[in-house]
């Protein structure tokens, strides 16, 4: 597959924490890779190094064959990264519809006229279209998630970033939100999903990286990964 963002040796520090050491990978064009890791391994922020939410202290993020290691979040937005947050932050005042607007015209800076149409067909794709015009502040949970995705692909989005979406989910809706996150990867989508609901995960993607401490353990196809004795013991917590 094509790369259609490649992350080679980053490394990010806090002090003489080191959160991202020397991080590499590609993800293909139309792929959808997993990241795994216990608290505190530095998925989410390896997510904030990618959006340029944080700056990298070494190493290069190459995005559709750009570099935009040094690029503003919302070049990069523009460009076509997409990003969901583990908690979801809509403006709960605003309809779910009129958020799609929002984010639709920041993310592609046109009208809300000219986003009006891909916005509508967003809600039917995420479930939503019969709460389009409901407060975002009266949606269920399952529905502020659904949100949350919808929002995200709003602002069209080449590589979308799904920051443990399925958190706090029941069993069914969890279900379900997966079943409408495997149809968004089948469109063609390339996805890259922080997840601990591992069932999910396995479900959609089709490679899954391990992070532990900042620093890659572990990648290559889910089945062969879960069977590693590091991962096993790194993730899992289980002595093997």
């Amino acid at each position: 597959m094509q790369p259609v963002l490649e992350i080679i040796g980053l490394t990010k520090r806090f002090g003489a924490l080191t959160v991202a050491d020397e991080v590499s990978f590609a993800l293909g064009s139309g792929e959808a890779l997993g990241i795994i890791g216990p608290n505190g391994a530095g998925k989410s922020t390896l997510f904030n190094l990618i959006t340029g939410n944080l700056k990298v202290d070494g190493g290069r993020i190459v995005f559709a064959g750009t570099d935009v290691t040094h690029a503003a979040p919302m070049q990069r937005c523009l460009m076509g990264v997409g990003r969901t947050f583990q908690i979801p932050q809509p403006f709960e005042k605003l309809t779910a519809f009129e958020n799609l607007l929002v984010a639709g015209s920041f993310g592609s800076r046109k009208r809300e006229a000219d986003v009006a149409d891909a916005c509508a067909d967003i809600l039917v794709q995420t479930g939503l279209i019969a709460r389009a015009n409901v407060p975002a502040g009266r949606l269920s949970l399952l529905e502020r998630k659904r949100l949350e995705l919808a929002r995200a692909l709003a602002t069209a989005p080449k590589v979308l970033l799904l920051d443990e979406i399925a958190g706090g989910l029941t069993e069914g809706e969890c279900t379900q939100l997966v079943a409408t996150i495997r149809d968004i990867h089948a469109s063609g989508m390339s996805i890259i999903w922080i997840e601990h609901v591992l069932h999910a995960l396995n479900s959609v993607v089709e490679r899954l990286l391990v992070l532990d401490f900042g620093k890659v353990i572990g990648i290559g196809k889910p089945d062969e990964i879960m069977a590693s004795r590091e991962v096993r013991e790194i993730y899992l917590g289980i002595e093997v």
